[in-house]
């Protein structure tokens, strides 16, 4: 049987359901709450084609995010916080680049 692990007095933030949509990331947590941020504070995510953001895996009961196309993971905590992409601009290049250009036809 899971166990959920408590913070505090407060119970981990897991998520149910993920949608990416034209400029949000939207989580819908177990515990019914749903939290939407915008796309921009994650440049994998806001690069990425639709089929890309689609491709989601929940891992960790829920507590981690994956997209396996983008190479990125996020935590339910991190989002529910308003953490932002720690990505550093030299990454976010050098990933691009392999990407052979602007990854999803995204113009700035």
């Amino acid at each position: 049987m899971p166990t959920v692990k408590r913070i505090g007095p407060y119970q981990e933030a897991r998520a149910q359901a993920v949608r990416v949509t034209e400029d949000a990331l939207v989580v819908g947590l177990v515990d019914g709450r749903v939290i939407s941020v915008p796309l921009v504070w994650y440049p994998r995510l806001w690069y990425g084609t639709p089929e890309e953001r689609a491709n989601v895996v929940l891992l960790g009961e829920g507590t981690i995010l994956h997209w396996p196309d983008l190479d990125e993971d996020l935590s339910v905590e991190g989002i529910v916080l308003g953490r932002r992409s720690g990505e550093s601009p030299e990454s976010l290049r050098r990933w691009l680049e392999s990407r052979g250009g602007n990854g999803g036809g995204k113009v700035e």
